[in-house]
């Protein structure tokens, strides 16, 4: 059986799915905009941040004796997360931890000599980009962001140019660089805001499809007084409006043809019973020689016979609306069927507890039993022993009739339960019935509440299993 999932979670899947990949978008945006250039619209903020920060240090350090230096590239490192060093025009350290600089950082600073440096503390004049270089090096990987600002000689007198050298352990997990708590609280939203938007829309659909789903199943066993509470203007509600229709035109089909099987069978009740007296009397005239006729054609009526009544019994059990179910002994069903079924040619075993008890009808429980045991004597006699086997689950109870026989082709496994099907073996009259001997039972015992399959047996033989719930005391 192809596997089947819920619809809902397919379409929560698919939401996911949907947010997942906006989420690689944004990552993939993410990993392309940081990149070692602050050029990118999201670092934008950070070089912002620390031309801001060096800027407030170019303004303080002239200011301030170089012996102090130190002291304040301290308490900067204190408060952002990064180390300070200070480094004159010919990269010699001026303050700030003892460091050895990276050689590709060495690099940038001379590449960027040419570039605008912060005077004075002031931005760099308007359309260019200051003196600003970010190099990863090391391992573990370090940043290092160096900035123009100006210094003074020691008689301060003579202003002088040096590399501000910022070091940072991560960039991207740093929120100096990037904060993704915003980022974090966007996405939330949007996932916030996808199921306000998607979750009425599953919730409203899965509900109307599962209702469906439940009237087409009911229409399937055959009950087709289903209501469908499904109020709505669109495909959903014209399905529902269908199936209602499509329910009603079926139980009209189905009633007549079970009613119009009914009055047939009834109708020929009559004739036959008087075919049956007449050839009664015949048989008591006729001469020696013309005795095997009258034979013969008292068989036919036997067997026309038969059929009517089975005709009779299968469509008492489809207009049976309403079945009288009480609590009925399994063990002493089967004994009552045994005595009726029992033949010398077949070996019939029970394995039936006396406590064994079903709610069902118990004329419909005798007819299904006593058919898969006819059935079974029929098919399967001279096969091996004949099991009927009971057992209490602990809702329902488990009625099982077992043979030896050559058991059925798969495909026939549930064909056999169909009214007047009968399987290419059994279409002979020494063999075979109506076909309605499986039907019936099925018909009884889903009036009872219950439900019958068959299966085959290993190595052969086949098992038919009845399920009837438990009556309890």
């Amino acid at each position: 059986m192809k596997q089947r999932g819920s619809l809902s979670v397919k379409i929560l899947l698919l939401a996911f799915l949907n947010v997942f990949l906006l989420g690689l978008v944004f990552f993939t945006l993410v990993r392309v905009q940081l990149r070692l250039d602050f050029s990118s619209f999201l670092l934008a903020p950070a070089r912002d941040r620390i031309l801001s920060v060096s800027r407030q240090m170019g303004l303080q350090l002239p200011v301030a004796p170089p012996a102090s230096w130190n002291e304040i590239l301290e308490q900067y490192s204190e408060t952002y997360p990064a180390q300070f060093f200070l480094f004159d025009d010919e990269i010699h350290q001026l303050a700030g931890k003892p460091v050895t600089l990276p050689p590709d950082l060495i690099d940038a600073i001379r590449h960027f000599r040419h570039r605008p440096t912060l005077h004075g503390g002031l931005p760099p004049p308007p359309n260019t980009s200051p003196a600003l270089a970010v190099i990863r090096s090391g391992d573990p990987e370090e940043y290092w962001v160096n900035v123009h600002i100006p210094i003074w000689s020691a008689d301060r007198h003579e202003e002088r140019h040096g590399d501000l050298i910022w070091r940072f352990p991560s960039l991207w997990r740093n929120s100096f660089f990037f904060d993704y708590k915003p980022w974090v609280a966007v996405v939330l939203a949007v996932i916030f805001v996808s199921i306000l938007c998607w979750l009425p829309l599953i919730r409203g659909l899965t509900r109307s499809i599962s209702q469906l789903t439940r009237a087409t199943g009911q229409i399937a066993e055959g009950h087709f007084d289903v209501t469908l509470p499904i109020e709505r203007s669109d495909e959903l509600g014209q399905l529902s409006d269908s199936i209602h229709r499509m329910a009603q035109r079926l139980s009209g089909y189905v009633v007549g043809q079970r009613r119009f099987l009914g009055d047939i069978a009834h109708e020929l009740c009559s004739p036959v019973a008087r075919i049956q007296v007449a050839l009664g009397i015949l048989e008591q005239r006729a001469q020696e020689n013309q005795a095997d006729y009258v034979a013969d054609v008292k068989e036919e009526v036997e067997h026309m016979s038969s059929l009517i009544n089975e005709l009779l019994a299968f469509s008492k059990t489809q207009f049976s609306a309403s079945t009288q179910l009480t609590s009925v002994n399994v063990a002493e069903t089967v004994r009552r069927v045994l005595e009726r079924e029992k033949s010398d040619e077949a070996q019939i075993e029970t394995d039936v507890a006396e406590d064994v008890k079903v709610l069902a009808n118990p004329d419909y429980l005798f007819r299904s039993l006593a058919n898969l045991v006819r059935n079974a004597i029929r098919y399967a006699g001279n096969a091996g022993p004949i099991m009927v086997m009971a057992k209490n689950g602990s809702k329902e109870v488990f009625i099982s009739v077992l043979d030896s026989g050559p058991g059925l082709p798969e495909s026939e496994l549930e064909n056999v339960f169909k009214p007047f099907y009968r399987p290419e073996f059994a279409r002979q009259r020494e063999t075979g019935g109506a076909g309605l001997g499986l039907a019936i039972v099925r018909s009884c015992i889903e009036s009872c509440g219950g439900s019958v399959a068959c299966l085959n047996r290993s190595p052969k033989g086949l098992q038919v299993d009845i399920r009837l719930p438990v009556a309890h005391a």
